[in-house]
């Protein structure tokens, strides 16, 4: 177990709630949390690095959301909005190219150095030159790794100036640097830190931006900072006292590590944890009858999928990228593995998004399924493996599906792995079907147009490495739509665009999207103020207090 840097009094608690857990079993004994503390018990497996150029995961995308901050920030009262975050205002040229941010005054980072432009611009020059995975929603706008520093500079200490390739929506521009990537660093401090790397053939700092460091250092000025992070255990964070917004009511915020739904029930209702976040229908119900706790949840900009790797070549077939879309009994999954915690959906809109398509034209049908398989050429069916973190509900659809698939003659080996392994191999476009999860970079439909129609370049060593092109589906026209939608600004005609995307999604795509998650929660009952967003980035706990 680990307690690390912690305070005494919770290095105590936790290691005793650890201790009773093992010594009692499945019955550990009541706890209680620090009153300055919040503890949450969820899977945070698919945390791989801290550096907001590279981190493109669920879990840590909440915690760069609560430690950074970013110039705008997603309105969640109003998602068709953005707010202030270190900028106070903003402008946009007449012909739609130069965006110019007017930064608060008096800002510090956690550390202490005060935010300047630079910091704002050196956050930009870093991500593109770093060219990590996020990256592409900044250099989608023309930033180059040989024009950012003059397309995205400071023209003084408190101006940040954008200049963009193309006349965007602005709505869509601003979205885009509400994601995770757009976190300002502190520059000052990186570099610091960079300095005191000793550079190897392997590892040469003058060109990696402190990126080494950055993966398990903080440079922030969120409510909260990162203090401790231990990867598949535990990540702890601290108030920010140099924050220039309403301070956290409290001290710290614990994520511990716990996978399964039922244990995080057991440890929510002895009072070792505060809250749980991955509950599974049948603990949910039991939490929501407990008159000790309560439970919150909101829709979310997530949609689960099977992705169908297009180098397989049986994979590869129209009509079996078809046929499997028939093999997944989607009445069943909602009925029990999703229930209460997702809505069965088949387009990759999420709803409440513009242009979102509400169409669900497949239904399980092993006859369907068959005849289009028998069109394929593979009547007897065929062998496919399934790369799933091992993790509900995705374990319980694989394995349902698994079922399913091979009433038609697919027999389908799952491949169990962390979250760490399964996306690892799964970027590397080495999977036959990977079952995941995809959450929105930004509140707007471009996000997931962009990741699951667009793949502007197909070779191995592509540079926009969208879903299409982790699973190599080549779709130059489609990709061109996705681009031509960005620019047009009649709302009307732009949704129009969108839905006619998502139906050829349906139609053509290698992706079997299943539904539509609801982020669920339960929680002790002195629990207030928690309130879950429409992104992982917007799950803000600065306002969160314990009675």
């Amino acid at each position: 177990m680990f307690i690390g840097k912690l305070n005494g009094h919770f290095r105590v608690m936790l290691a005793g709630a650890a201790m009773s857990a093992l010594v009692f079993g499945a019955a550990p004994a009541l706890a209680e949390t620090p009153a300055d503390t919040l503890v949450q018990a969820w899977a945070i497996d698919d945390t791989i690095t801290l550096d907001p150029a590279e981190s493109f995961e669920l879990s840590p995308a909440e915690f760069l959301g609560n430690a950074y901050d970013m110039l705008v920030r997603l309105d969640v009262d109003d998602t068709s909005k953005v707010k202030p975050g270190i900028a106070e205002s903003w402008t946009v040229s007449d012909d739609g190219l130069t965006y110019t941010f007017k930064l608060k005054p008096g800002l510090k980072f956690a550390s202490g150095n005060p935010i300047t432009a630079e910091d704002v611009a050196w956050s930009f020059e870093r991500v593109v030159k770093l060219d990590k995975s996020p990256a592409f929603i900044l250099t989608q706008f023309g930033l180059t790794k040989d024009n950012v520093a003059e397309k995205a500079k400071a023209t003084d200490e408190s101006t940040f100036v954008l200049t963009v390739d193309k006349a965007y929506a602005p709505s869509f521009v601003l979205n885009c640097l509400t994601a995770t990537v757009g976190a300002v660093v502190d520059k000052k401090l990186v570099l610091e830190h960079v300095a005191s790397v000793t550079p190897t053939d392997d590892y040469k700092f003058d060109n990696d931006f402190g990126n080494g460091w950055m993966k398990t250092g903080y440079a922030g000025s969120g409510p909260f900072k990162i203090r401790d992070w231990r990867a598949n255990e535990i990540l702890v964070m601290e108030r920010n006292d140099n924050y220039y917004g309403d301070k956290p009511a409290l001290a710290r915020v614990i994520y511990r590590h716990v996978k399964e739904s039922a244990t995080q029930r057991l440890m929510l209702e002895s009072g070792d944890v505060d809250v749980a976040r991955n509950l599974e229908p049948g603990d949910l119900e039991a939490v929501s009858k407990n008159a000790a706790l309560a439970t919150t949840s909101a829709p979310k900009g997530t949609v689960y999928y099977i992705s169908l790797n297009q180098k397989n070549p049986n994979l590869a077939k129209p009509e079996v990228r078809q046929a499997l879309k028939y093999l997944v009994d989607y009445d069943a999954i909602g009925s029990t593995l999703i229930k209460g915690i997702g809505e069965i959906r088949q387009t990759y809109q999420p709803k409440g998004v513009l242009g979102a398509l509400d169409s669900d034209p497949f239904k399980f049908d092993v006859a369907k399924a068959k005849e289009l398989l028998e069109k394929a050429g593979l009547k007897d069916g065929f062998s496919v493996t399934m790369d799933v973190r091992n993790t509900q509900p995705v374990t319980g659809i694989a394995e349902a599906f698994q079922q399913t698939a091979g009433q038609a003659g697919v027999k389908v080996e799952i491949i169990p792995g962390d979250g760490k392994q399964t996306l690892t191999k799964y970027r590397a476009r080495n999977h036959d079907m990977y079952i995941g999860q995809w959450g929105m970079d930004y509140w707007d439909p471009n996000s997931n147009a962009e990741t699951f129609t667009s793949n502007p370049n197909n070779a191995d060593d592509g540079t926009v490495k969208t879903l299409a092109w982790r699973n190599a589906w080549d779709v130059p026209e489609l990709s061109e739509k996705t681009k031509a939608a960005l620019l047009e600004r009649d709302a009307d005609k732009r949704a129009a665009m969108y839905r006619e995307l998502q139906q050829a999604a349906l139609d053509t795509s290698p992706f079997v999207l299943i539904f539509q998650q609801t982020e669920v929660a339960g929680m002790r009952g002195n629990v207030k103020n928690y309130k879950l967003g429409p992104s992982f980035d917007s799950n803000f706990v600065a306002p969160v207090t314990k009675e």
